[in-house]
């Protein structure tokens, strides 16, 4: 249960916002500009939720590192959940049709929101230089190929770069990069066209089954840090440090490294 059944469809009742900014200011009249409009589609671009109202503007909405999306008088499985009081982090607050309420909480202030024009939005300068989306068709072996080229830089900060494919985080990358057997600190212009051919499969395949433990954002609206659903009950390689590694025949360890301040998760033996 999460932002879908809740937000899709439904009027905004009642929006309120309780500070100037979160990572940026607010739009102005973010409040006046959202309440009684209704929420015709939510769809996601890389870590963006993207929620297009009636009135031909698009509501952007990013987590960021502490941001959560958190539903409250909505029958949730077999309980139903009053609205609790505001609480201190809760920045932006809407009241939906049909009676539940969605509340942006960010105790960091490091995620943002704005209102775009829904006709331009992927103009919007978040929007503009992202890559493909990693489970659509514009996302294949030539286009990864042609962005790894000559790149110096470690294929996994490749691959978390969001201007090269969209929407891929540090867990996925690292579970991506450990079944594709490929060493997270190779450069990615010394990455094989075998290896990238491994490599875009593995990509929606990791996608796919964390999707399927869970769901999205959209879906799973207690996330706080992009990741998807209950994926983590099925890592491989992520905060397995110390751990045998999974791959059959492989007598490897777990290590944990540090690359541009984000856990990397690998085994030494069998990722080259």
């Amino acid at each position: 249960m999460g932002l879908l059944p809740v937000m899709e469809g439904r009027q905004i009742t009642k929006a309120q916002v309780n500070r100037p900014d979160l990572r940026w200011p607010f739009p102005p009249r973010m409040a006046e500009r959202l309440t009684g409009a209704r929420v015709l589609g939510l769809r996601r671009r890389s870590k963006y939720i993207l929620a297009d109202l009636d009135r031909g503007e698009t509501l952007l909405i990013h987590l960021g590192m502490s941001g959560r999306m958190l539903i409250s008088g909505a029958q949730l499985g077999q309980f139903h959940h009053e609205h609790p009081a505001p609480a201190k982090h809760d920045h932006v607050i809407l009241d939906m049709e049909g009676g539940a309420r969605v509340t942006f909480n960010d105790a960091r202030r490091f995620g943002a929101m704005d209102l775009l024009t829904t006709a331009n939005a992927d103009a919007h300068p978040l929007l503009a230089s992202l890559g493909p989306e990693p489970l659509g068709n514009d996302f294949h072996e030539t286009h990864l190929a042609a962005r790894l080229h000559g790149r110096n830089t470690p294929i996994k900060s490749a691959l978390l770069d969001q201007h090269i494919v969209a929407g891929l985080g540090n867990i996925y990358v690292c579970e991506v990069l450990f079944r594709a057997q490929i060493s997270p600190f190779r450069t990615a212009r010394d990455i094989t066209p075998d290896e990238v051919s491994r490599l875009v499969p593995i990509i929606r395949e990791v996608l796919a089954e964390a999707i399927a433990a869970g769901g999205s954002s959209l879906r799973d609206y207690r996330q706080a840090d992009g990741e998807l659903g209950y994926f983590q009950h099925r890592f491989r390689v992520y905060g397995h440090e110390g751990d045998a590694c999974q791959t059959p025949g492989c007598k490897g360890t777990i290590l944990r490294d540090v690359q541009s301040g984000r856990s990397s998760f690998h085994c030494p033996l069998c990722q080259r």
